[in-house]
């Protein structure tokens, strides 16, 4: 098998794995909206912007290298940096509440 032929399978199992991780996220995110809209914690509100960065951190790279031309290495970065924001974010909701 070539090494091109190798790689379609890759990608499409990658492309199915981030949609998931774009739909898992989000929910996870839109609960944890809904938790603050209910309950009006602030705590509550910092997790799901935490989460909501994490979802669009791990789905952008491959967003940004296959639609917009992005070099991958800046999509990667880009992810990281979000991600780590997300974290950051998530990290301030433990602590406030």
């Amino acid at each position: 098998m070539s090494s091109s032929a190798a790689v379609m399978p890759t990608a499409i199992a990658l492309a199915v794995v981030k949609t998931l991780v774009l739909i898992v996220g989000g929910v996870i995110t839109f609960f944890a909206y809904k938790a603050y809209r209910r309950t009006r914690q602030p705590a509550l509100g910092y997790l799901s912007l935490g989460f909501g960065l994490v979802t669009l951190g791990l789905v952008l790279a491959g967003m940004s290298y296959e639609l917009l031309a992005v070099p991958l290495m800046t999509g990667i970065l880009l992810e990281s940096l979000l991600v780590l924001a997300g974290f950051l974010v998530i990290a301030h909701s433990l602590y406030v509440s």
